[in-house]
């Protein structure tokens, strides 16, 4: 039977266990994926640690927002696919049902993607969260335009890496900020224009020099916590603000900058909406094509390592994404 990764309680890594469950056949409008790959976000630590946004029915919970694979059935009523079409998940908002972290899934047709011709599968798998997500607070929402300056904080994480590549897609001009002076080369070689290292300079003042004085045109902010405050100031009067995450725990301080427009973007509400995901993917398809997008990896496990690649992603200290083949 095929394998699945689930877990029955909360808590660290080793909650995690491999089962074999049976394969599911797909009910009407939905169509069953071979997996190939999936990637490992945050989000799925907090949701194994017992930190979900929302409740999880356990025992027996399964884990995976993204991934990649081959269509390998059909429910009644899908006409845009075929046996045999390579996609990539677009959403799973049942995912303690129907995660990626398994051998099979089984899921709507409205919330799987054609996988861009010529991408390979781990890039794949890390391609659809970080780069909705950075599009939509950019594109969608803050309404990055060619010669914005755009402040993108925690630039080294997926949704980091993600919106560099996507401001220069457009014409943007991407600011990244880090914690971390060694992290610089890495984020010039990705496409920042500039790289600001908190562990060095003050991020309002370094965006002013970067930006002519005038402050960033768009915040990205995938951090929160009290230093929200102190961030908004980086931010150009009449400037934008949007977040993405919440990477620090501790209450938001409220944006010290009272003309900034703030918009708290939740990828999530909008990949389930067909009108976005197609806007969204015919978007990133042309950017894979040209060159321009394509997900920085950090590191990839076999899927028996589940465990040690979530205590690789506990540590914190990977530069893109994490993928786990199948």
């Amino acid at each position: 039977m095929p394998r699945v990764v689930v877990f029955d309680e909360t808590g660290g890594p080793d909650v995690l266990r491999i089962a074999d469950e049976p394969v599911v056949e797909p009910g009407a409008g939905e169509v069953r994926v071979r997996i190939e790959a999936f990637a490992v976000n945050p989000l799925d630590q907090m949701i194994r640690a017992g930190q979900s946004p929302r409740p999880i029915r356990l025992p027996h919970a399964r884990l995976g927002v993204e991934g990649t694979g081959v269509i390998d059935a059909l429910g009644a009523e899908v006409t845009a696919f075929r046996v045999g079409d390579p996609v990539i998940l677009a959403a799973v908002p049942d995912f303690e049902d129907k995660g990626a972290y398994a051998e099979h899934t089984t899921v709507l047709a409205s919330r799987v993607v054609p996988r861009p011709a010529g991408m390979n599968v781990v890039d794949a798998a890390a391609l659809w969260v970080s780069y909705f997500t950075a599009y939509g607070a950019l594109v969608e929402k803050a309404g990055m335009r060619p010669g914005d300056h755009v402040l993108i904080t925690a630039a080294s994480g997926g949704v980091g890496r993600a919106a560099i590549q996507i401001a220069n897609q457009i014409g943007a001009v991407p600011i990244a900020v880090t914690r971390h002076t060694a992290k610089e080369e890495s984020l010039l070689a990705a496409g920042a224009a500039a790289v600001i290292a908190t562990d060095r300079e003050d991020v309002a003042e370094a965006t002013r020099r970067h930006t002519g004085g005038a402050g960033a045109d768009i915040i990205l902010d995938a951090v929160m916590g009290p230093g929200l405050a102190e961030l908004s100031l980086a931010a150009k009067l009449g400037g934008t603000l949007a977040t993405v995450g919440w990477l620090d725990p501790r209450p938001a301080s409220f944006p010290a900058n009272p003309s900034l427009t703030i918009h708290r973007y939740m990828g999530f509400a909008d990949m389930v909406d067909p009108v976005t995901v197609r806007r969204v993917a015919a978007f990133l398809a042309a950017g894979v094509r040209s060159g321009v997008l394509r997900p920085t990896i950090d590191r990839v496990f076999g899927f028996e390592e589940i465990v040690e690649a979530h205590r690789y992603l506990e540590k914190g200290t990977q530069a893109g994404k994490i993928v786990v083949t199948v």
